[in-house]
């Protein structure tokens, strides 16, 4: 019965998928997923019990293994991509470390773009060396900075695309042509673009992460990662790892995330409309020296994001002259628009990166990376367009 399901899900569009993929009711037949809030699960004996632990049975042991309402979102996720498996994360950092290390050993080598969220470049830089995995850096849209790095025994290569903060763009299926001529893996965080923006295992990426807390959830409200690829990476490498070391999404997560793939189309189709209009609006203010967004014709990458992206996305950085003291001049003037970290979210919400998500990088690295002390991230929410500007508006007059 299960495959009957599965074989007609595959058949839906990208919207149906979104609402009602990988749904399994229970026997009282309810309209919305179940939560099912349970650590553990019993078994009508042990030989089946036996059984479940050889991978001989496909039942549920331990939800740190698996859950009925995870299993579901994982089945969405894993529709939307069309991937073959997905792993739900506690969160997407951990989605991110746990994709790396499953599949590196001491004496590994990976390469990986240089303009990163501050927590993955920790953990590229600093933790993964202590295990004696070695990492080359490279300026990611410079392809022959990639065929240089890239080397026989290179296992896997990692970036973001559009990167954070800058939304600098990377060729993905180059890249990807690149790491497999040299047998390596690519794994790609997805988390700006989006399942929908970005097709990122169809353009060549072997290994999908997501912070499902940005735009999946995307109402502040759960944490949650998640994992996707193929099923030979999620047996061999993925699973063993996960089953015992435990980064996995709680049931009630998982439930929340379920509910926000239900409006994600909806509600990323106004934000992407709403991030175009902030960033033409910032382009047109004497007050701003650059804006950054990958639809816009000034962006570095803009023709590769007419080529692998259905949309440039929900952020638009910006600077501005004057450094942190005019930033921050900016921010304290602002009165509808939050100061936070987050991104991806029904309400728009800006940061100041080299003193929050990115202030862990040295002064050289975020100038190599282009992040200067008066850039300024702005993740565009569901509010009306002109209030927004009005309010951004606020920001320059105080300049």
């Amino acid at each position: 019965m299960t495959d009957d399901i599965e074989a007609r899900e595959e058949g839906w569009r990208r919207q149906t998928r979104l609402v009602r993929g990988g749904t399994r009711r229970s026997q009282f037949g309810e309209t919305s997923e179940a939560m099912f809030l349970a650590s553990g699960f019993a078994y009508d004996s042990p030989e089946i019990a036996a059984a479940r632990f050889k991978g001989e049975d496909d039942g549920f042991i331990y939800s740190r293994y698996g859950n009925p309402t995870v299993a579901m979102f994982e089945r969405r996720m894993a529709l939307l991509e069309d991937a073959e498996t997905c792993f739900a994360t506690a969160t997407g950092m951990a989605a991110v470390f746990t994709a790396l290390i499953c599949q590196l050993r001491a004496g590994d080598h990976m390469v990986s773009s240089r303009v990163l969220f501050g927590s993955c470049q920790y953990i590229i830089a600093e933790i993964l060396p202590r295990y004696g995995i070695e990492t080359t850096f490279v300026d990611g849209p410079d392809l022959d900075q990639w065929r240089a790095a890239v080397r026989p025994g290179t296992k896997c290569v990692f970036f973001e695309t559009p990167a954070n903060p800058t939304t600098e763009l990377i060729d993905v299926a180059a890249v990807a042509e690149i790491a497999h001529s040299a047998g390596a893996r690519v794994v790609l965080d997805n988390v700006f673009a989006t399942p929908l923006l970005q097709r990122s295992l169809d353009l060549g990426a072997d290994i999908t992460v997501y912070s499902t807390t940005k735009h999946i959830d995307g109402q502040g409200r759960c944490l949650g990662g998640a994992i996707l690829g193929p099923q030979a990476f999620y047996t061999d490498e993925l699973m063993p790892f996960m089953r015992h070391t435990g980064p996995s999404m709680s049931p009630f997560n998982a439930w929340v995330m379920l509910k926000g793939l239900e409006t994600l189309e909806v509600r990323l189709a106004r934000m992407c409309d709403n991030a175009l209009a902030l960033a033409r609006f910032l382009e047109d203010q004497d007050a701003v020296r650059r804006v950054l967004h990958p639809n816009l014709a000034s962006h570095p990458q803009h023709d590769l994001a007419a080529r692998q992206m259905t949309h440039g996305g929900t952020i638009v950085a910006f600077d501005l002259p004057g450094g942190q003291e005019a930033a921050f001049r900016f921010l304290r003037a602002l009165e509808l628009i939050d100061i936070s970290n987050n991104l991806g979210d029904a309400k728009s919400l800006i940061t100041h990166p080299t003193t929050t998500t990115h202030q862990r990088f040295k002064p050289e690295e975020r100038a190599a990376a282009g992040i200067g002390d008066g850039m300024l991230r702005l993740s565009a929410g569901l509010e009306d367009i002109e209030d927004l500007k009005e309010d951004l508006a606020r920001g320059l007059a105080a300049l």
